[in-house]
């Protein structure tokens, strides 16, 4: 098993940057595929990113191309999102995901996710 506890969270101004941290506790860390999940008020839990269990892959929803990144360090059992050029329907809380395949964290389904941590956009 695999517990997660997100930070970074905050508010920011549209444009700006922030970067979320995930660490996950569990030996096996490095043996599950990492991703982010955001919920904004009133939507459903939508696809955010995730990376493969070495790093070398990464996959983003359509919405966040080109802007955010994610990436893990596997020594520190840390996942990150960079956010870069943040928009105000960018607001959501965001969770950190974990599963064995990428396929479940980009339904919104994976088996473990945290308690998530809240960025909120300003205009």
């Amino acid at each position: 098993q695999v517990q997660l506890v997100e930070s970074g969270g905050g508010l920011v101004q549209a444009g700006g940057s922030l970067r979320l941290s995930c660490a996950a506790t569990g030996r096996t860390f490095r043996r599950y595929c990492m991703g982010w999940l955001r919920q904004a008020p009133g939507k459903e839990r939508e696809f955010v990113g995730a990376v493969s269990w070495s790093g070398v892959s990464t996959y983003y929803a359509d919405s966040v191309k080109g802007r955010f990144t994610i990436s893990r360090d596997n020594a520190k059992n840390t996942v990150y999102l960079q956010m870069n050029s943040v928009k105000p329907e960018d607001t959501a809380i965001y969770y950190c995901a974990a599963d064995e395949t990428v396929a479940p964290i980009s339904d919104s389904r994976p088996d473990y996710w945290g308690q998530g941590t809240q960025v909120t956009v300003s205009s």
